[in-house]
């Protein structure tokens, strides 16, 4: 897979939502974890990291939107549920990519939202929790870039890594 990603959470709250976030950012690969405006007893989050990320890919914690920094040509792409927001089984994943979540009781700021080159909404009837959400975001990137074959047409699956010859290849 081409590029790379980072993950994050403006005004995030919840400690075990953090810990939950840096655990499935490492198992796919992020590049680091973010978060902005953070509750700062947010040290509890490592109780819920069980892959001890934080010695795998760096953390960063911005105080406010005007600390944040994102390299050059990364995209910040807000996760949220608005009505021009692109369903995310429809959304092209850009190579270099920041993915950042609201808190867990409320909404991205008008901030962040100007800041977004892309925002995306997850298909369901309402809010799931922020983890829940990044993991659902990250597998859906791994998906569309990862290079898997086609889903067979019949019940059941491709063998072995799911890739053909051809992209396993490059």
């Amino acid at each position: 897979m081409r590029g790379y990603f980072s993950i994050g959470s403006e005004r995030i709250s919840k400690p075990m939502n953090l810990g939950a976030l840096m655990r499935t950012a490492n198992a796919f690969g992020a590049s680091y974890v973010f978060s902005i405006d953070a509750e700062h007893r947010l040290r509890d989050a490592y109780q819920a990291d069980t892959s001890k990320s934080a010695g795998q890919i760096p953390y960063y914690q911005w105080d406010s939107v005007d600390e944040m920094q994102m390299p050059r040509g990364c995209q910040l792409v807000g996760i949220e549920l608005t009505d021009d927001a692109v369903m995310l089984p429809t959304f092209r994943h850009p190579p270099q990519a920041a993915y950042i979540l609201g808190p867990e009781k409320g909404n991205l700021s008008d901030e962040i939202l100007s800041r977004c080159a892309h925002v995306v909404k997850i298909p369901t009837k309402f809010c799931i929790n922020v983890s829940l959400a990044g993991a659902m975001v990250m597998y859906d990137r791994h998906l569309s870039m990862g290079g898997y074959a086609p889903r067979p047409i019949m019940p059941g699956g491709v063998g072995g890594d799911g890739k053909t010859a051809k992209q396993r290849r490059g």
